[in-house]
C-alpha cells in the first residue's frame, strides 16, 4: 500500500515554492519500482522548474517490505512524529515477526535497505563497524587520528565477491574512504550477540544506530 500526497517545497537556491508528489508510506512489494527510487534516492530528489537546481526533499515515510519482514520509519529530525510511533509501537503485538526500525535521515533509510536486501541483519552491522573501527583505531599512529575513529559514522555500502566480502564507506578530512571486512566478522559478531541477548532491542520501531550500540555495551 502507498500514500500519494503533495508538499511545498522551497528551492534552496532560488527560493521558489514547488508543489512535489510525496509518500507518506510505501509498500515495495505492491510498487516494486519504489524500492530502487528509495535505494538510488531519487524518491527524495526534485528540480526547481525556476532555476534547475536539485533538491532533497526531507519528509517522513513509513516503508514496508513484507518480503524481509521489514519496516523502517523515517522521520526527519525535528519532526514531532513521536506520538505516532507510541500508537504504532502498541500494535506491534501483530508484527512480531518484523524487524521494525526509526531512522533520521534519508542516507540511513538508503543504508537500512541495503543491509536487509543483502540478506544480512543491522543489528549485527552495527557491531561489525564498531569492532573495525576499534582495530583501525589500535593501528593507527597518529594520536589525534586515532580519538576520531570511533566518532567516524561508518555506512554499510555493500557486499561483493564469492568470499562475501562487506564493504563500509565513511568520510575523513573531507574525503570518502573505504575499508573492507571478511563475512567471518559478521559470523563472529552474530555468534557475540547470540551469547548476549540483553543487547538486542525492545519489541517497537527502535533506532538502531552507533550511538544506541554504545549505550547497550559500555
Amino acid at each position: 500500500m502507498q500514500n500519494e500526497t503533495q508538499a511545498l517545497c522551497r528551492c534552496t537556491k532560488c527560493g521558489n515554492e514547488q508543489k512535489i508528489n510525496i509518500y507518506q508510506r510505501i509498500n515495495v512489494a505492491v510498487n516494486p519500482e519504489l524500492k530502487e527510487k528509495v535505494k538510488n534516492g531519487s524518491l527524495f530528489i526534485w528540480e526547481c522548474p525556476k532555476c534547475g537546481k536539485i533538491n532533497l526533499a526531507k519528509y517522513s515515510i513509513l516503508y514496508h517490505d513484507p518480503q524481509e519482514k521489514l519496516m523502517i520509519w523515517l522521520f526527519p529530525e525535528g519532526e514531532a512524529l513521536e506520538k505516532q510511533i507510541k500508537i504504532a509501537d502498541g500494535q506491534t503485538a501483530l508484527l512480531e515477526e518484523y524487524n521494525l526500525r526509526k531512522v533520521n535521515d534519508i542516507s540511513s533509510l538508503i543504508e537500512k535497505v541495503n543491509i536487509y536486501d543483502a540478506g544480512l541483519d543491522d543489528i549485527v552491522m552495527e557491531m561489525c563497524k564498531y569492532v573495525t573501527k576499534m582495530e583501525m583505531e589500535e593501528k593507527e599512529p597518529d594520536k589525534s587520528k586515532r580519538e576520531k575513529i570511533m566518532d567516524t559514522e561508518f555506512r554499510f555500502y555493500k557486499m561483493n565477491g564469492p568470499d562475501n566480502e562487506i564493504s563500509f564507506s565513511f568520510a575523513t578530512e573531507g574525503q570518502l574512504q573505504g575499508v573492507n571486512i571478511g563475512f567471518n566478522v559478521y559470523e563472529d559478531c552474530r555468534r557475540i550477540l547470540q551469547r548476549n541477548p540483553s543487547i538486542m532491542p525492545e519489541p517497537g520501531f527502535v533506532k538502531i544506530d552507533a550511538a544506541w550500540l554504545a549505550a547497550r555495551i559500555r
